[in-house]
């Protein structure tokens, strides 16, 4: 069964044509109507390519409230640090900083949620031109183009995340690592540090120096009710997946947000 389509409201000063006429004089001058800027928003969001899943992630939803205090400033500061970045995107002599984020910690601690509050916030404050990119994916796009027949080429892929003024890279490293896949990477960071555009990035791997992390020795999420000691896994260096050259960019082109706080998903939504 189809679904029925409902009709977008009119717009009550232009009657939907997009311009009003204002008086001067004259026979009066078109201008764009003010819907036209309140479409923007929305319309940029869509553009985005934001996934389903985390399209609704904003700051206000971003949950900070777990028992270990620890942990919970963490993710205060990691939330923080997110905010004042959006806030502050806007340089004092005009442009848009340069520098991009980069979110590491393991599975489900919310780098994707923050990552996503970030470009939503500059989309509504700035409406720039943003684009969220899982990279598992964008590499199996760039290798679909190699088949024969491919409705697409290397090009069509590449271009929109090489120029977007904002891009989130999800999930960077868990592909399978290869010198193909390493060309590619570095193609896109190299591009986009020349172009001066900055670049969102997630990932679970281990950066140096996160040897320091809190320790690991049982769940954050504990209670004196229900003790639950798990170990978390090691998380596979960076340096393992990517080469020095591309993580060196990486370092230069982000500042780095860790957050160590457990797995969200698991601990939290179990209770």
């Amino acid at each position: 069964m189809n679904t029925p389509q409902v009709a977008e409201a009119e717009c009550e000063r232009c009657g939907g044509r997009g311009w009003v006429v204002e008086e001067d004089g004259g026979a009066g001058t078109a201008v764009a109507c003010a819907c036209q800027e309140e479409r923007v928003v929305p319309r940029l969001l869509r553009l985005a390519g934001i996934p389903a899943r985390y399209r609704d992630c904003r700051f206000e939803s971003f949950n900070t409230d777990v028992p270990d205090a620890g942990r919970r400033d963490q993710l205060f500061e990691a939330k923080t640090r997110s905010q004042r970045y959006a806030d502050e995107f806007l340089t004092e002599d005009g442009r848009f900083t340069e520098q991009g984020l980069l979110f590491t910690g393991p599975t489900g601690v919310g780098k994707t949620h923050l990552a996503v509050a970030v470009v939503a916030r500059l989309i509504r404050r700035y409406r720039v031109h943003a684009l969220f990119a899982d990279c598992t994916a964008l590499i199996h796009r760039l290798q679909s183009t190699f088949e024969p027949g491919s409705p697409r080429g290397k090009r069509e892929v590449l271009d929109p995340i090489l120029g977007a003024e904002v891009l989130l890279l999800d999930d960077l490293g868990a592909q399978k690592s290869s010198e193909w896949v390493s060309e590619i990477l570095y193609l896109v960071f190299n591009e986009r540090y020349s172009s001066r555009l900055p670049t969102l990035v997630t990932t679970n791997l281990r950066l140096e120096g996160d040897d320091d992390a809190p320790p690991a020795g049982g769940s954050v999420y504990a209670t004196d009710s229900e003790p639950r000691r798990r170990r978390r896994p090691e998380r596979e260096s960076i340096y393992n997946r990517l080469p020095a050259s591309l993580v060196s960019r990486l370092h230069e082109m982000t500042r780095s947000i860790r957050i160590e706080a457990g797995d969200f998903r698991r601990e939290i939504k179990s209770h």
